[in-house]
């Protein structure tokens, strides 16, 4: 075989018999050469160079010593006017000396003083050492700083002036005649200007700092005028020694004078040498310190946009948070500020924003506000830049807060730039705690690494599925992540909001429960237990609890539970425990004798009091009174001296006598350790039967194959694995597209499916992987399979393979594109079939040109719907919780203006719920993100609201830990009368804890009579029932005047018209996309109903027919044994071995 050719000479033959004895050395030692590096460096210059320039801290010696001898220089000058006195004569060249005689003439100058001085031997003897040392100095630098310029380095302004000051020195060495010869050596200050600035500038270097440019102009500044003033003072007092003797400090006096402009005129220049020394440095001053100043307020007005710097001795003083964002706006810093310090431990905290944009004009009327102006502090900067994060110090900061901007139109982007600040936080101040915000699931996993993380789409997408099945979830997840007092409403005469508002004041707290003085007294008590009688004497609703050697909160683990003393409890209340005490028997009879006067103007009759079965009379433990049914905890405590014996005998005998809670006793007890088993085998039956009762369930066959299971795909990394209803096999991507048939059916529209329950619709932009969290909510394991809602997401573009495949796995999902601006998508998608529509904000429409237009296309298209299907449950989003008012708009309501009225007062008192009252939001029908911003600034202060917040949405399972789900109160549920009673009943039977109530109420107008005789049948004692009544009398005022405003412009007939009109037009598209008009519901919508949300309220709150109440329900899996099939919950076992809590009401 042939070799290739090639340019490389073959290798030389090793033949000699030194190749092989010494090998490759003896081969290779004819062709090494020895090589040195850096060989420049071995030169002379470059030797100097590097001492003189090159090495910094040798550097910063020099220029330190430099400018030691310019101001050494400049003091003997000084020394040596203040000792020369013409007047005792002055040495000439080759002459003696003479009397001096002053001249009174101007026009006759004497020019022998000015040219002559009297210089002692050992100052010039200095001056000619400190002239030597000068002078060789520059000419070195001069030729270290060669570079092939002969003239750049001649007539360098250093060089000239150190020639025309040192060299005369030199002179005088070998000419000793001219020793008295006058030389300006003041004007050594202009070197020492120049030293000082290069001695600064090596600083830097070697030290690896810089200061600001605003540092460097200052002291330029000052160099400048100084060198301006010292050779005034000095050029003066010399030209003066021709008529009379001065001292410097008169020439200082005469020249601060001058140059203040004031001129006394005490002290004047005699000769015209003095005058036009005068009028040069008055003009030098006029040019050169106007442009200094220029340059000085420029950087003072960058300074002012940057924000400066927050300075060392503050940061280890003084405690502050970091709030870094790409660009701030008002309303973001507003909620901010009024959440973080809500709390009083942060009242003297500072908070230090870094933003790279400029500041906005409504952020800077912000900061002006007297109440933030001292504690907030604005720096223009970037994150990215550790000079920046060195000057908001944020190595010694408390925490960081680090949010998105979610009003970009690239929201990936936006999270991308939220990744890289979080990272350059964690480089440079890897103890700071991080608190992050991220708009995109996908994107979260880049910053698992920092403390706490709030994921905008996850939260809000599982908040707007958990809405869809418990009413209003969002309002009570709102209330409960805003910081209020339970003020708000408070002066409202409509007892609703007073109810209302007062409720909105319970937030979650915790403590250990040794430490409590509420919960100590339940120590090796159940949870459930410990739940109700908390919650029945002080008010406080305990919801969770967590190990002492445990990280997992569990929320209600159930009534085998046992509380131990180590054990972290949290709890609903109006305030946390540490703020509250219990109240005497005494004071409370005060407090009672002053509302009983309060009451005593009324003109109603006082009613008498009723007592109940038990012979006592019908008070709650909690406060009854209207005026502080709520109010803080010491309000709310128990009447020790009343119950406090009746409770601990009963407490006595609990373990032994207890009724099961198929009565309404308020006792409950600890149920058996054999009876939870006993109810997950009594569930697997009622599962079993539930399963044979739906094989039809699904008209595609799809029931045939269910399972409970992890879903096997998902859509980004880092979603929590959830136990859900799955199929066995996977759907074909076709059968997902709702209006389109494929091979495997036919159906083009909701209808034809003939889903026994009724649709959720979704309507969003893109199928973004949050979407993946709004259906995991509706299809977890404990939800019973014939509750399951078919949902539809009506996309406005194609979803994507991926997002297909994670979907296809969830039965009853289904897709269309489409838009909710078209009423014939609507109707091909069950619109008419529909139980909710969830309206998500989209993404195009955020970054408007007017910052609250973001939510106009969205607003519109939601009052279309509003219109066309009046009983229809909207669940809208909106960029900007202001633009609420806009939902569900009547412009003739005059009781919205009401509403709208009493939020401008709530603003105007301060308050972070001010849009609590408008009915949308109280109904839990409109949410805005933005609110989910608290969520984040409260774990600064209650680190466990992320995790909790997260359980109850159903977006963590930890096993042990319950799950949020509601309950209808129905007319079997009743014989409860008041929460306490259902309270103690749940908590009895089924182990659930109630948080909260959600009432729908008929706001229609009552006579006189029905509300005279109302009153008659009060049998309460506290004058609710009235002060009620008194309410609705105002409330009938406003509705009738209501509707005489109304009348004026729109009749009912007019009104009928109308809804005629509406529903015409929608059963005409109807008919022509071939659907049939059945189930069109043509009734108009309920102007005289509102609902709301009630957080924790008494034990006393009276029930009505069909309030929904919000449960925490016990982990249906928590305690089943592994021997039924569900220890691996891994695996796919099928649907007669999947447990779910069954519905029982």
């Amino acid at each position: 075989m042939a070799e290739p050719d090639s340019g490389v000479p073959p290798l030389p033959t090793r033949s000699h018999l030194c190749d092989v004895l010494l090998g490759d050395a003896g081969w290779y030692a004819d062709e090494r050469v020895e090589m040195e590096f850096y060989v420049n460096e071995n030169t002379l210059k470059e030797k100097l160079n590097i001492i003189f320039i090159k090495n910094h801290r040798s550097s910063v010696r020099i220029r330190l010593f430099t400018l030691a001898l310019k101001f050494l220089s400049c003091v003997l000058y000084m020394v040596r006017a203040e000792l020369d006195d013409p007047s005792e004569g002055f040495g000439c060249w080759g002459c003696e000396k003479k009397n001096f005689t002053s001249h009174k003439v101007l026009n006759y100058i004497d020019w022998g003083p000015i040219i002559w001085v009297n210089r002692s031997t050992p100052l010039w003897a200095c001056q000619v050492v400190l002239a030597l040392i000068g002078i060789l100095e520059t000419l070195l630098f001069n030729y270290l700083n060669y570079k092939g310029n002969v003239w750049e380095q001649v007539l360098s302004v250093s060089l000239m002036l150190e020639v025309f000051i040192s060299g005369p020195f030199i002179v005088m060495i070998f000419w000793p005649k001219l020793r008295n010869l006058f030389i300006p050596v003041f004007l050594n200050c202009w070197l020492a200007k120049m030293a000082l600035q290069n001695l600064i500038h090596d600083l830097h270097r070697a030290i690896q700092r810089t200061h600001s440019a605003m540092y460097n102009q200052v002291l330029i500044l000052i160099c400048t005028v100084a060198c301006l003033m010292l050779t005034f003072i000095c050029g003066f007092q010399h030209l003066e020694r021709a008529v009379k003797h001065i001292s410097i400090f008169h020439s200082l006096y005469f020249c601060i004078v001058t140059f203040s402009t004031v001129g006394f005129g005490d002290i004047t220049p005699n000769i015209w040498p003095s005058q036009l020394l005068v009028v040069i440095m008055v003009s030098v001053a006029l040019i050169v310190l106007p442009a200094q100043f220029e340059g000085l307020a420029f950087l003072w007005m960058e300074r002012q946009k940057s924000g400066g710097t927050y300075s060392r001795y503050r940061a280890q003083t003084e405690r502050h948070v970091v709030l870094c964002v790409s660009s701030l706006l008002a309303d973001i810093l507003m909620d901010f500020l009024n959440e973080f310090y809500s709390d009083a431990r942060l009242q003297d905290c500072f908070v230090v924003i870094l933003c790279p944009a400029d500041m906005d004009g409504q952020v800077r009327r912000v900061l002006q506000i007297p109440l933030w102006a001292q504690r907030v502090l604005y720096l223009q900067g970037s994150a990215l830049k550790d000079q920046d994060l060195d000057r908001v110090k944020i190595d010694q900061a408390e925490a960081c807060f680090i949010l998105t901007s979610r009003n970009d139109v690239d929201r990936t982007a936006a999270d991308h730039q939220t990744i890289l600040r979080a990272w350059a936080v964690k480089d440079f101040a890897p103890n700071c705690p991080l608190y992050v915000q991220i708009l995109t699931p996908e994107n979260k996993f880049h910053v698992k690494f920092t403390d706490y993380v709030v994921c905008e789409e996850e939260v809000k997408y599982a908040m707007l599925a958990l809405n869809c099945v418990c009413p209003a979830v969002s309002t009570l997840i709102t209330l409960l992540i805003h910081t209020s007092r339970g003020q708000e409403g408070q002066e409202s005469r409509e007892l609703w909001q007073q109810t209302y508002g007062r409720c909105s004041g319970n937030e979650m707290y915790h403590i250990r429960l040794e430490d409590s003085k509420f919960f100590k007294d339940y120590e090796k008590k159940s949870f459930t237990y410990a739940s109700f009688h908390a919650h029945k004497k002080y008010g406080m609703c305990l919801v969770g609890v967590r190990r002492l050697d445990s990280k997992a909160i569990l929320l209600n683990p159930g009534s085998k539970y046992i509380l131990e003393g180590s054990d972290t409890c949290f709890y609903i209340n109006i305030t946390k425990e540490e703020n509250s005490t219990f109240i005497s028997q005494q004071q409370q009879q005060q407090q009672q004798q002053k509302q009983q006067q309060a009451k005593q103007h009324d003109e109603e009759k006082e009613l008498t009091k009723s007592p109940t079965p038990n012979g006592s009379f019908a008070k709650s433990y909690a406060p009854a009174t209207n005026k502080h049914i709520f109010g803080h905890v010491e309000e709310m405590a128990l009447d020790m001296q009343q119950f406090r014996n009746r409770s601990l005998s009963e407490e006595s005998s609990e373990e032994d006598d207890w009724h099961l809670a198929k009565s309404p006793s308020l006792y409950i007890s600890p149920p058996s350790t054999n009876e939870s088993y006993r109810l997950h085998l009594s569930t697997l039956d009622d599962l079993k039967e539930e399963n044979d009762l739906s094989n039809d369930y699904d008209s595609r066959g799809n029931d045939a194959g269910w399972v409970i299971d992890d879903p096997p795909n998902f859509p980004y990394i880092g979603s929590s694995p959830t136990l859900c209803h799955l199929l066995r096999e996977r759907a074909p991507f076709c059968c997902l597209r709702l209006d389109q048939g494929c091979e495997h059916n036919s159906f083009k529209d909701a209808r034809a499916y003939g889903f026994h329950s009724k649709l959720i619709i979704v309507s969003a932009e893109t199928a973004g992987n949050g979407l993946y969290n709004f259906i995991v909510p509706l299809r977890v394991y404990y939800r019973p399979r014939l509750e399951l809602n078919p949902i539809v997401l009506l996309l406005d573009n194609q979803p994507s393979k991926e997002f297909l495949e994670a979907i296809s796995c969830f039965p009853m999902v289904y897709y269309m594109v489409g838009s909710i601006d078209n009423l014939d998508t609507l109707l091909q998608c069950g619109i008419v079939q529909a139980a909710t529509v969830v309206v998500v904000d989209k993404e195009s429409t955020m970054s408007a040109e007017e910052d609250f237009m973001a939510d106009a296309k969205t607003i519109v298209n939601v009052q279309t719907m509003f219109r066309l299907f009046p009983n229809l449950n909207i669940i809208t989003e909106l960029t900007h919780q202001a633009n609420m008012r806009f939902m569900q708009f009547r412009a003739k309501d005059d009781y919205s203006r009401l509403l709208a009225k009493l939020e401008k007062e709530e603003k105007e008192k301060g308050s972070n719920l001010a849009f609590m009252f408008r009915l949308p939001f109280a109904a839990g029908k409109v949410f805005s993100v933005s609110m989910l911003d608290t969520l984040l600034y409260q774990a600064f202060v209650k680190d466990f609201m992320i995790p909790i917040i997260r359980l109850l949405l159903g977006l963590d399972t930890t096993k042990g830990s319950g799950s949020l789900c509601v309950m209808h109160v129905t007319q079997s549920q009743m014989r409860f009368n008041t929460y306490g009673r259902l309270y103690g009943h749940l908590s009895a039977s089924t182990g659930e804890i109630p948080i909260g109530v959600y009432r729908t109420e008929n706001h229609s107008v009552m006579s006189e009579s029905q509300i005279s005789e109302a009153v008659k049948q009060d049998d309460s004692s506290d004058g609710t029932l009235l002060t009620r009544f008194n309410s609705v009398r105002w409330t009938n005022h406003k509705v009738r005047r209501s509707q005489v405003i109304t009348s004026g412009d729109a009749s009912p007939e007019s009104q009928k018209f109308e809804r005629w009109q509406l529903a015409k037009y929608v059963k005409t598209r109807m008919e022509q996309l071939g659907l049939p008009t059945k189930g069109y519901d043509e009734t108009s919508e309920q102007e005289n109903t509102l609902s709301y949300v009630l957080i924790n309220p008494p034990s006393d709150f009276s029930l009505a027919l069909n309030d929904i109440i919000y449960l925490i329900r016990p982990d249906p899996m928590a305690d089943l044994p592994t021997s039924h099939g569900f220890g691996g919950l891994g695996s796919r076992t099928s649907t007669t071995k999947c447990y779910h809590e069954a519905k029982r009401y």
